[in-house]
């Protein structure tokens, strides 16, 4: 376009067509040249942008987005990455409907850190609705805008056939191959999966019914419960740590939500010690201040197997003394002697709103959030921040909240600055994001699974019936697979945040790395400023756990994308990480296709990412690379073979089969003592990776080494008393990995060396020098590369005088152990200290 075509004499007008070019530059597909099965043009248009080039939009700027029009019907579907997935909305803010998806892409970004595809919303508004008093009609013009939004959507993308990508026709593309589109349902779209599948179908889209999840032949959430069973890892993690068994011993609860919804329905169904002393929905207010515990979980199953059923439903003979239903829309409640004594008010009457922000407030275990809208708040946050107009009347600050546990299975109840808020003064809560992300890896299993089976059928070996009866049998499985990802991800952020203070620099450093690196903002994400860390630091307190988990999920965002440009994922090493991502059952009949799953990379990423980051914490890789210099998927080969080495794995099983039978703090000191070793394992075994060593290669190097130093620890015990001796005596098994480095460098067998270790130890004490330069801070990247060009010092040293033992020769030692002795007596060692007094010894020793 020509730049004098675009030269005018008012500023605004010239801001207005610059934008329009931007846009214009941006554009990289459209179906406007497509024709209808008519051969008329089609009644809408579709956009695909390339988001981050269009510099005026608001952050964060997805990858891509479509934009559908046409007159009865606008729409916006926004995508993280390549590969996305993510629900549909049946948007009413006609204004600002873009708003309102980008926020909703945003949480999903984090929501989907733990599965294959990363986050996508979209959104679409009605613009000729009926009035909506005619209930047919009006559903009808809804069906009929979504379908045209999944129209423009299909138009737009890639399809595959017989493994080749395949262009839409009629559509010139200015960007490379896009054929992954997935979408699900969401607000006002819960039951159109089944027409966004038949469109795909009819279009001949490559992923058919596995187009948008949550239809009639998939799995059922509903049924499964899994958002709620995953929320319920999160709840039962919270109250381990605090020495109650929710399966066991009763505590009591508020919620958000009603026995006929799924997420507060079957959350209320998973522990028959609930004892629900309050909830409210949209309805009705419930109050049953002195709950029978088993009488009154029998009455929610009722409710929830009742068709449409409401708080109004529940038998008022089951309901405490003092309780009661009342409608939302009464204008004054009375509070009894019971419910004054709970709520701590000498008030006799509340209105609705009132009562709920005194249910909201009150003293309780758990708040449980299985609704819709936004509660609370933080106490510096106006209401106009949480973005929900509708609830500012209930909305609470978090500073003013009594329950101990806040659990999730609903979205967006809390701000991200209120949760953290609850946090730091003591509350325990993760995010919704973490809590109900059971929900989107149950559908992206679903989708993965159909993708495999969907080779089976183009092959003849198996009907369309028979792939449903198998998925159906599976169904158990696949839910297991997921709440896996739950107890996991949950575990990671509690083992982080109990050792957060001490971590609060190194915090600091990934924030900043990830904010390099465009992945994270921290106003949009309410993560602190340098300021707000400094003071942090200078409080001993360090990140909270709900500001752990958004760090959890972009490490694992970024470090995925770093893998996705290798070739680890490509490796048959690693290949173990792709069987497991499916259900036994489905690879007895199609192992031998999981090497054409068009996602089998995307996959393996995953896993790998998923396994490594919980195990490891958030900033393991960033600190290995900055002492190492290597690159985010060296790092990631590295402690993969380290890992399989130890059976880190079967270690971690055996440790979290210790729930509820040991404290929580001596398990978790126990799991820290696991994720200590793994870690000091991982740069020795990385030394040999950089050389060009494969994992494969690298674990039968080491396995023999490592296994007998596990086995004389063992020796003589029971399993309990040989799990926890193998933690307490980890760094003889660490040591096993420098010998078989040092037998490698020095040509000698390992028994050899060890012999000239033990007598090179007589004589000088590298081990304490070794531990000490080990101890040294690592506040930042500099000082990360000191501590590791230290660290290689001393091991260059220890295998100079090793090769002097081997070779028969004395020891020149001369003054060394007098240096190291005075080192030791200098407490605390510092850098520069460790430094000179190597550097002495170096030259003592003549290194």
């Amino acid at each position: 376009m020509s730049t004098a075509l675009l030269q005018v004499s008012n500023p605004d007008d010239d801001r207005i067509l610059a934008a329009c070019r931007r846009s214009i530059e941006a554009t990289l597909r459209t179906n406007a040249y497509q024709t209808a099965i008519d051969g008329k043009a089609k009644d809408y248009l579709s956009f695909k942008f390339s988001s981050q080039h269009i510099p005026f939009l608001p952050a964060p700027a997805p990858l891509y987005e479509i934009f559908v029009y046409n007159e009865r019907v606008e729409g916006v579907h926004l995508r993280g990455a390549r590969v996305a997935r993510g629900g549909l909305r049946w948007s009413d803010r006609m204004e600002d409907f873009r708003t309102e998806v980008l926020g909703l892409v945003k949480a999903q970004m984090v929501k989907n850190a733990v599965i294959v595809p990363l986050g996508s919303k979209g959104g679409f508004v009605c613009k000729r609705l009926p009035p909506a008093g005619e209930r047919e009609a009006f559903q009808a013009e809804g069906i009929a805008c979504y379908s045209t939004f999944i129209r423009g959507l299909l138009d737009l993308t890639d399809n595959r056939v017989d493994e080749q990508v395949v262009p839409p026709s009629g559509v010139r593309r200015r960007d490379g191959d896009d054929p992954y589109l997935v979408v699900a349902a969401d607000k006002g779209t819960a039951t159109f999966s089944d027409i966004a599948n038949a469109i795909a179908i009819e279009y001949g889209f490559w992923l058919g019914d596995a187009f948008a999840s949550g239809g009639s032949v998939g799995y059922d959430h509903k049924k499964m419960a899994i958002t709620a069973r995953g929320a319920w890892e999160a709840i039962k993690r919270h109250f381990r740590e605090l020495g109650l068994d929710t399966q066991q011993q009763p505590f009591t609860v508020v919620g958000i939500g009603d026995m006929s919804g799924d997420v507060f329905g079957n959350g209320m169904l998973l522990s028959s010690q609930v004892r629900l002393l309050a909830a409210f929905d949209h309805r009705h207010l419930f109050i049953d201040p002195n709950p029978d515990a088993t009488r009154s979980f029998a009455e929610r199953q009722r409710l929830f197997a009742l068709a449409r059923s409401s708080w109004a439903d529940y038998d008022p003979a089951l309901i405490s003394h003092g309780g009661g239903v009342w409608s939302r829309s009464a204008k004054s409640i009375p509070l009894s002697p019971e419910v004054r004594a709970w709520l701590g008010t000498e008030t006799l009457h509340m209105t609705p709103a009132e009562l709920i922000k005194a249910i909201l407030q009150a003293p309780v275990d758990l708040l449980y959030n299985g609704g819709i809208g936004t509660y609370v708040k933080a106490s510096t946050q106006s209401h106009q921040e949480a973005n929900d107009r509708g609830n500012d009347i209930l909305r609470v600050d978090a500073s003013q909240l009594k329950a101990r546990v806040i659990g999730e299975g609903g979205n967006l109840g809390l701000t991200q600055k209120g949760r953290i808020e609850f946090a730091l003064n003591g509350g325990r809560i993760f995010t919704d994001a973490i809590d109900n992300s059971a929900g989107v890896d149950c559908s992206d299993h679903e989708v993965n699974i159909k993708i495999l089976l969907a080779g089976l059928i183009r092959r003849g070996d198996m009907t369309g019936k028979q792939r449903d009866l198998l998925l159906a049998s599976m169904t158990e499985a696949v839910g297991s697979l997921v709440l896996v990802d739950n107890y996991q991800q949950t575990l990671a952020i509690a083992l982080e945040a109990a050792v957060a203070p001490g971590l609060i620099e190194v915090h600091g450093r990934l924030i900043r790395n990830l904010e390099a690196q465009g992945a994270v903002h921290r106003a949009i994400e309410a993560l602190p400023d340098d300021k707000g860390l400094s003071e942090r630091a200078q409080q001993k307190r360090g990140l909270s756990a709900p500001e752990i988990a958004v760090l959890l999920a972009y490490a694992k965002i970024t470090l995925k994308q770093a893998l996705l440009k290798s070739s680890l994922p490509d490796s048959d090493d690693v290949h173990e990480l792709l069987v497991n991502y499916f259900p036994a059952a489905l690879l007895e009949s199609c192992r031998e296709l999981l090497s054409t799953h068009p996602l089998k990379r995307d996959i393996v990423a995953t896993q790998l990412v998923n396994r490594l980051v919980n195990r490891m914490g958030t900033t393991f890789v960033m600190q290995v690379s900055d002492e190492t210099g290597a690159s985010p998927a060296q790092v990631a080969g590295a402690w993969y073979a380290a890992s399989c080495v130890l059976g880190a794995e079967a270690l971690w099983h055996d440790l979290e089969a210790l729930d509820l039978m040991v404290p929580a703090d001596r398990q978790m000191a126990l799991m820290a003592g696991l994720r200590s070793m793994t870690a000091a394992a991982t740069p020795l075994v990385l030394t040999r990776h950089l050389g060009g060593a494969r994992i494969g290669q690298l674990v039968a190097d080491y396995r023999t080494a490592v296994a007998e130093s596990m086995q004389r620890i063992r020796h003589g015990k029971n399993a309990g008393q040989a799990l926890i001796a193998l933690i307490d005596e980890r760094a003889s098994i660490v040591a096993a990995f420098e010998l078989v480095n040092l037998a490698s460098a020095c040509g000698h067998p390992l028994y050899e060396v060890a012999k000239a270790l033990r007598e090179m130890g007589v004589q000088i004490d590298l081990d304490w020098l070794g531990a000490a330069v080990n101890r040294l801070p690592a506040g930042n990247r500099w000082q990360a590369r000191a501590r590791a060009q230290l660290t290689t010092e001393v091991a260059d040293l220890r295998q100079h005088l090793l090769r002097q033992v081997l070779g028969g020769r004395p020891l020149s030692i001369g003054d060394a152990q007098h240096v190291l002795d005075e080192l030791k007596s200098s407490e605390p060692q510092d850098l520069a200290m460790l430094s000179a007094g190597l550097a002495e010894i170096r030259r003592i020793v003549a290194c």
